[in-house]
């Protein structure tokens, strides 16, 4: 059997995870690790991370001075010291011939100075600081899961040299599947804490021609409308996303990958997140017209005009959104980038 391609998974969010097992089925020889993964990976080897969090659980002591080339590195604290341990000693064993890094600027030096080549995962928003730059540098090459169309203005040129695009990563369910014509879809994640029912109930009520469905942590509103249903957590999000005519949701990975597989209207609200993340994707979207955005929460007699603009502009699909990849194309480009020629080169195009 060939050495493997260790690939670390962040456990914020579930996007990571679900892009590491789609990409992992592509590969012969894969091994995940991360915290929490344990009977989480399908068919795929893991390795399960003690935790790095801060919590009760372990002791440690953040908001020390630290190197701008880490984010996160509070002291004495259990959990990183095994976390780096095992991920270590699976390297001198198992002598990787990659690790793909999605992400953490730690994780993507410790494997570098384990003398293992990386592929650092590019997220959206506007990565500029010492911390994702070095990781960015140290990197064979970039992987950012989305279209180079959807890529922050301000990302610099050899940035965008070393980054292989590939959107549609995680299949989506879009293929033969009947639009109910009447459904507006709320898409709720994972990272964003639960969302105020009562908040999308006056959406709801102010929208009564159509059936609001809610898939994802919502709080019960004391009046639930009778054209409201809160569905909690799905199995199918991909497939109720492909069915619905028009789908609101945050701009995490998961939801516009799915989206714009899909092609459906979409209404983006961005969620704050670290390094405008999902601003700077909402505001790519809206620019090459594949969203309507509200970085505001809307009142709720703005609901029925957002959806008729949503399914209006959705009737030209911007072309530079077009193109899709797929795991294996990825994974097919992770097997190029392990022979000794490509290795040795400093720089990936």
């Amino acid at each position: 059997m060939n050495r493997p391609i260790g690939y670390y998974v962040h456990h914020h969010g579930d996007g990571h995870r679900q892009r590491a097992i789609a990409i992992g089925q592509s590969l012969d020889n894969v091994m995940l690790m991360g915290s929490g993964l344990a009977g989480r990976t399908e068919n795929l080897r893991c390795l399960d991370l003690p935790d790095d969090r801060l919590d009760d659980s372990f002791a440690g002591i953040d908001h020390v001075d630290r190197p701008s080339s880490l984010h996160y590195a509070p002291l004495d604290h259990e959990g990183l010291r095994q976390r780096s341990a095992q991920m270590t000693g699976w390297i001198a064993e198992a002598r990787p011939r990659l690790m793909v890094v999605d992400v953490s600027a730690e994780v993507a030096m410790l494997a570098r100075l384990a003398s293992v080549p990386t592929v650092y995962v590019r997220l959206s928003g506007r990565r500029l600081d010492a911390a994702h730059l070095d990781a960015f540098r140290a990197a064979t090459a970039l992987l950012a899961p989305f279209h180079d169309a959807l890529d922050d203005d301000e990302t610099p040129g050899w940035v965008r040299e070393k980054t292989f695009y590939a959107p549609g990563v995680v299949r989506s369910a879009s293929q033969n599947i009947r639009v109910n014509d009447d459904v507006v879809l709320v898409v709720l994640g994972r990272g964003g804490g639960i969302s105020n029912g009562e908040h999308w109930a006056a959406a709801a009520r102010a929208a009564p021609a159509w059936k609001w469905r809610i898939i994802g942590p919502c709080t019960v509103p004391a009046d639930l409308p009778p054209n409201l249903q809160l569905r909690g957590w799905v199995d199918d999000a991909d497939a109720q996303i492909a069915a619905a005519r028009v789908v609101i949701g945050a701009a995490g990975d998961g939801v516009v990958s799915a989206v714009l597989a899909a092609r459906r209207p979409f209404i983006c609200l961005p969620e704050p997140r670290p390094f405008h993340e999902q601003e700077s994707k909402a505001n790519r979207l809206a620019a090459v017209g594949a969203a309507i955005v509200r970085h505001d929460w809307p009142q709720p007699q703005k609901w029925p005009g957002l959806i008729g603009r949503a399914i209006e502009q959705n009737q030209q699909w911007p072309a530079c959104l077009e193109s899709e990849s797929g795991p294996e194309r990825v994974a097919r480009w992770l097997d190029d980038l392990c022979a000794p020629a490509v290795l040795n080169r400093s720089h990936i195009a």
